[in-house]
């Protein structure tokens, strides 16, 4: 395992898994006035990964920079001091009200990177409040790194890393140089709570503020979305007496066969 690291982990604000997603009154975005806000269940997975990986190395009496990045809001400090609280070493925010694509995303990230120059920049597979799984990749493509995504396992060597990922009927294992990209999947580990003492401790962490400007980077929105509606609301189900009543239905009302 390589004996000095610097990891870069995204960390995004994003409605709580457990709120009920309503559509606000314009139709134009899911309501977020006063609703609960936590970090993406899948960068959750990405900084215990980070966590965990530096706890490997400094027990074999290496050292590792884990430094938790998030782009959005002023609340976004609240998440990243979740993961200082869960074991990140210092955080950066780049503080903006621009509602962000993954493309800007990944263009802010990448000039991250060029400032910090870690060996692996860790991300969830996707956010669960827009499903795009497109920063990753993008972020990959822009840095022109390799990169492993879906990771449900991680090895490290010196200056190379070994993931296991999950694929359509299985899962593949590969082997790439670092630098590198890793997306994580949920089967990768499991989250640690902070305990009381660390998110004490997490207040006094460093947390570096930046804007858009500083970075110098082109945020401008790609898409625009013209109408967010909800799903239609499921029908009650009905009893049939028959498997011929069964297939008469589903060929007549249901018009599936």
């Amino acid at each position: 395992m390589a004996s000095n690291l610097r990891i870069v982990v995204a960390c995004k604000r994003v409605v709580d898994y457990a709120v009920k997603i309503r559509v606000n009154a314009a139709g134009t975005a899911v309501e977020t006035a006063n609703v609960k806000h936590s970090m993406n269940p899948f960068d959750e997975i990405g900084t215990e990964q980070a966590i965990q990986i530096k706890e490997a190395v400094e027990k074999a009496k290496g050292k590792v920079d884990v430094i938790a990045v998030s782009c959005g809001p002023s609340k976004a400090q609240e998440t990243l001091r979740t993961a200082l609280a869960m074991g990140a070493d210092r955080a950066i925010h780049v503080e903006t009200d621009d509602d962000l694509q993954p493309l800007a995303v990944a263009k802010l990230l990448k000039a991250v990177v060029e400032k910090e120059k870690p060996d692996i920049v860790i991300l969830g597979k996707q956010a669960i409040d827009d499903d795009s799984n497109q920063t990753g990749q993008m972020l990959a493509g822009l840095l022109n790194w390799p990169q492993a995504t879906f990771a449900s396992k991680v090895e490290l060597a010196e200056k190379a890393m070994t993931v296991t990922r999950e694929v359509d009927g299985g899962v593949e294992t590969i082997k790439t140089s670092l630098p590198a990209i890793l997306t994580t999947d949920l089967r990768l580990n499991v989250p640690r709570y902070a305990s009381l003492p660390n998110i004490m401790k997490a207040k006094r962490k460093p947390l570096e503020k930046l804007t858009i400007a500083d970075l110098g980077v082109d945020v401008k929105s790609r898409l625009e979305i013209l109408k967010v509606t909800e799903p239609p609301k499921r029908q009650g189900g009905k009893i049939v007496e028959s498997v011929d009543e069964l297939v008469d239905k589903l060929k007549n009302e249901a018009k599936v066969l």
